[in-house]
């Protein structure tokens, strides 16, 4: 993979794929999901407001489905599950809130954690029998400020803090990614996992902190952010790979396997992570050996 410039023209022929992307109705997942339908899959989009889903799914040209799935609440995520009934090739775990400040999800997670880590690990196992191909898990340079506190994953210990909350999850994505592609190696799955993240991309989950924050990071957008639709993704590629833009500081660029903070690597604290997200989902991951 070169990181010469990119575009959306080098997106393969999809036609005949199934692909599920989360958060598709702004943002990343709208602009993942529009280019995947145009090169010819079938994209169904998860979004949590279905209505904003139809209106977004209305202005995109292929096959694409608008399905309710609330990440927050796992009731939701396990009816969203149950309602796919066919295989799909690919799961990109795009949705995501960011720096909120604090409140809990329906199941009493901490909003970020819950939201980001907990409702994307419980989709990917209740799935999982039925992704044929990969899973895509989308991170963030910002997990290199975030510890996996495993004695108080969901700040009932500590003073809440909300950029290290979202940091914490997305580390929590990006060892869950290298961690699912451990699994799939052990099992002699043909799956694979891998991760990504966008840079610096200006869509809207910079607005909802609630906070002054939203003023200075609309105006930053404005002036060197990267627009959702730089932030592309690249196919096929091995299982493991994290994919960043290859810009300094990985703000923007073309996309390329980039490296990730010694902690994402701890396996020992990545299996524990899994147990635990497991306990607390309800979700037990079977990883098929077939790999389909």
């Amino acid at each position: 993979m070169s990181s010469s410039a990119w575009s959306a023209s080098e997106i393969p022929d999809q036609t005949g794929r199934r692909i599920v992307v989360t958060g598709a109705n702004s943002g990343l997942g709208l602009v993942t999901a529009g280019r995947l339908a145009a090169t010819g899959a079938h994209v169904i989009m998860a979004c949590r407001d279905t209505e904003k889903g139809a209106a977004a799914a209305a202005g995109l040209a292929g096959s694409v489905q608008v399905q309710a799935l609330d990440l927050a609440d796992l009731a939701s995520v396990r009816a969203f599950a149950e309602s796919i009934d066919e295989p799909i090739d690919v799961l990109i775990n795009n949705a995501g809130v960011m720096a909120v400040p604090f409140r809990r999800t329906a199941d009493g997670f901490e909003m970020q954690f819950g939201t980001n880590h907990l409702g994307h690990f419980a989709l990917t196992g209740l799935l999982l029998d039925r992704i044929t191909d990969r899973v895509v898990t989308l991170s963030s340079f910002m997990h290199r400020i975030g510890r996996i506190r495993l004695d108080d994953l969901n700040w009932e210990r500590r003073r809440y803090r909300a950029w290290p909350a979202y940091g914490q999850s997305k580390l929590a994505n990006l060892m869950f990614a290298f961690e699912l592609e451990r699994r799939f190696v052990a099992a002699g799955s043909r799956l694979r996992s891998m991760a990504a993240h966008p840079g610096y991309a200006a869509t809207n989950l910079q607005s909802h902190t609630e906070s002054i924050q939203d003023a200075f990071m609309g105006v930053f957008n404005r002036l060197v952010a990267q627009s959702a639709e730089d932030a592309a993704t690249v196919t096929d590629l091995p299982g493991g790979t994290f994919v960043g833009p290859s810009g300094p500081g990985e703000v923007w660029g073309a996309p390329r396997p980039v490296g990730a903070m010694a902690a994402a690597h701890d396996r020992a604290v990545a299996r524990q992570l899994f147990d635990v997200s497991a306990e607390l989902t309800g979700v037990r991951t079977t990883v098929p050996r077939s790999g389909a």
